[in-house]
């Protein structure tokens, strides 16, 4: 992706003009909003408001594949703190019927944005045909989409992994920021600093975080393990930090008798915009005692191990 040249970022300049422009493109009409609850979605969401107001409807989705506590955390803000008219949809089960038996992380994508892009033309006909699609869609998902003339990484769900027959006119406020200038504008529009600054998740959830093809135990052997890792490792510790359970079981020991468990794997990274990224080396006693809660905590795990991958060549997330 090589080094970018980047201009110097005013963030509440770009908010006004991002305003003007919103208002612009969607000239009285509602908007739908695909609300993750992660840091880009939710500071897009900030800036419909300011922009539209009531004229924005969020739409937060259950897709099964979310941390522990995550949608419930997101109804707390942005509906009883920030009075944003929010939907919630439960479409774990469907979502996971969709995804049984496949593997190829390509397709895993497209199987997510599809249907999360199905369930919002649901909601909008339910609504009387909301036209808008908002989407918190950033710099680097576009890039490494292969948008624009980038060769193509990985398709992320709201670009790459849109369908074709797409019946939305997309609203993407953020899609020319760097991660760092997104939460720039976070604080700029008043989002909490625990908000703008939380841990980055992918819009498919523990879905890319589950390798090959999606079980409903090792989901939640990656929520449970996940939940540990963010109990033990400090918010300032590193950017982002999170579990991958990959598909493959290996021989251990417990009690005596030999087990064939999984295996979870530790990635935790320094970065400023997501184009780069570096392994952190975090204190090898408080990594032991996070390993020995997942071995103890998670059933069906007897190994943990620490990925010290830099990006490039990997990604920050491991499909």
């Amino acid at each position: 992706m090589g080094n970018v040249v980047r201009k110097s970022f005013d963030a509440n300049v770009f908010i006004e003009k991002q305003i003007i422009d919103i208002q612009q493109q969607t000239f009285g009409g509602r908007v739908l909003l695909a609300l993750s609850g992660g840091v880009d979605s939710s500071v897009a969401a900030a800036l419909l408001l300011k922009a539209i107001g009531k004229k924005l409807v969020c739409v937060h989705v259950d897709n099964g594949m979310m941390r522990k506590g995550e949608s419930q955390q997101i109804f707390d803000m942005f509906d009883d703190q920030m009075g944003a008219n929010l939907i919630y949809v439960d479409a774990a089960e469907r979502f996971l019927t969709n995804l049984a038996g496949v593997s190829d992380p390509e397709r895993k994508r497209k199987i997510i944005g599809e249907g999360f892009i199905r369930i919002f033309e649901e909601e909008s006909k339910k609504l009387g045909c909301i036209k808008f699609l908002a989407q918190g869609t950033i710099y680097s998902d576009v890039v490494e989409s292969g948008k624009g003339g980038a060769h193509a990484v990985k398709s992320h769900h709201n670009v790459g992994g849109l369908p074709i027959d797409l019946d939305f006119e997309l609203v993407e406020p953020l899609k020319a920021l760097y991660k760092d200038q997104v939460r720039e504008c976070g604080l700029a529009l008043g989002l909490p600093k625990e908000m703008v600054f939380r841990q980055p998740f992918p819009g498919p959830g523990l879905g890319v975080r589950c390798l090959g093809a999606i079980t409903a135990e090792r989901l939640t052997v990656a929520r449970e393990s996940d939940q540990i890792l963010r109990e033990g490792f400090s918010q300032d510790l590193a950017w982002q930090y999170f579990t991958v359970v990959p598909d493959i079981k290996s021989v251990g020991m417990r009690d005596g008798k030999r087990t064939h468990e999984h295996t979870v794997i530790i990635r935790a990274v320094d970065s400023t915009d997501a184009m780069t990224a570096v392994p952190i080396y975090p204190d090898w006693v408080l990594l032991r005692k996070v390993t020995e809660r997942i071995l103890e905590e998670v059933p069906g795990v007897n190994r943990v191990c620490y990925d010290l991958t830099p990006k490039p060549p990997g990604t920050i997330e491991w499909e």
